[in-house]
């Protein structure tokens, strides 16, 4: 499912399953208190990190998709870290200080990075922190998405896409934010060890044109990609799926390092991360019939490669 935050952030609650201060609750749900904080600094040093590497990049007289090959890294990731967009990894600035022949100027920034993105943290909403934070501990992230694509898995198009149509209309410096914390969670599909991630998308995910025909090729590439790792399995609920287990809706299931599977549901306007152990084995159990009634991986991705032969 696609959540409609801005990414994770570390918690000084001692629960980490406490509700959201001002939360209110509505059904079993959580009514989610806006808006998240935005601390400028922390902004303003990821991009001078990525207007560096772009300068040494086009020194070096290299394209972003030719730095993104040699590094082993997406020609998409390059172009958000440019931008500051995303966080880059201590182990992307030791190889390109070493590729672009900076002399230890990018290396020199490992520490103050450390810094900026535990400030950037707190760019998310406070209704979304608490599973946040679970999910840069997981060591397994389950998705059934019904609508988009999961926001872990997004490109910057379509992330921003999904920020741009919201109702009411939010100002170009939230999407802004909004965006560069949910790429910024993406770094813990490509820490070691990653967590092993497990997504089921509606085949209508797929067909979706969000963002436009460009934006929903980026974003099935990127779909390929992910669904190459040997860390990320990707499959699809086909249309024509008759027994299908997951009509109630899109849901999360996340286990936390050294902690017990819990759940994560949101809609509309509301949100709620479920710890209650007969709740959380019923989505668990349900989303094993989903993967079952989904076609095999390699099956999925043979149609993922149809739908982006067609646009």
């Amino acid at each position: 499912m696609a959540l409609r935050e801005s990414g994770g952030d570390d918690l000084d609650r001692a629960d980490p399953f406490a509700r959201p201060a001002g939360a209110v609750r509505d059904g079993g749900l959580d009514r989610r208190p806006e808006p998240p904080d935005d601390p400028e600094g922390a902004t303003d040093f990821l991009r001078a990190i990525g207007k560096q590497v772009k300068l040494l990049r086009e020194r070096a007289g290299l394209t972003q998709k030719e730095l993104g090959d040699r590094l082993g890294y997406g020609e998409d990731l390059i172009s958000s870290l440019e931008r500051g967009r995303r966080t880059p990894q201590p182990e992307f600035l030791d190889a390109a200080d070493e590729l672009l022949g900076a002399g230890g100027l990018l290396k020199a920034a490992k520490e103050d990075l450390t810094r900026a993105k535990a400030k950037a943290r707190v760019r998310h909403p406070e209704w979304f922190r608490d599973y946040a934070r679970l999910e840069l501990e997981a060591v397994e992230l389950n998705f059934f998405s019904t609508f988009t694509v999961p926001g872990l898995l997004q490109t910057t198009d379509y992330a921003r896409a999904t920020f741009d149509a919201q109702q009411p209309l939010l100002d170009e410096a939230t999407i802004e934010q909004r965006v560069a914390a949910r790429l910024a969670r993406q770094e813990v599909l490509t820490r070691w060890p990653p967590p092993m991630v497990n997504a089921v998308l509606e085949e209508s995910v797929l067909r979706r044109r969000i963002g436009g025909p460009t934006a929903q090729r980026g974003q099935l590439r990127q779909l390929l990609q992910l669904g190459r790792l040997r860390s990320t399995t990707i499959q699809v609920l086909p249309l024509e799926c008759e027994e299908h287990a997951g009509l109630a809706g899109p849901f999360i299931l996340l286990t936390p390092k050294g902690r017990q599977q819990v759940g994560y549901v949101e809609v509309q306007s509301v949100s709620r991360l479920i710890t209650d152990p007969e709740e959380v084995r019923m989505l668990a159990a349900r989303f094993g019939s989903i993967r079952g009634q989904a076609l095999t991986p390699r099956e999925s991705l043979t149609l993922i490669e149809k739908v982006l032969g067609e646009l």
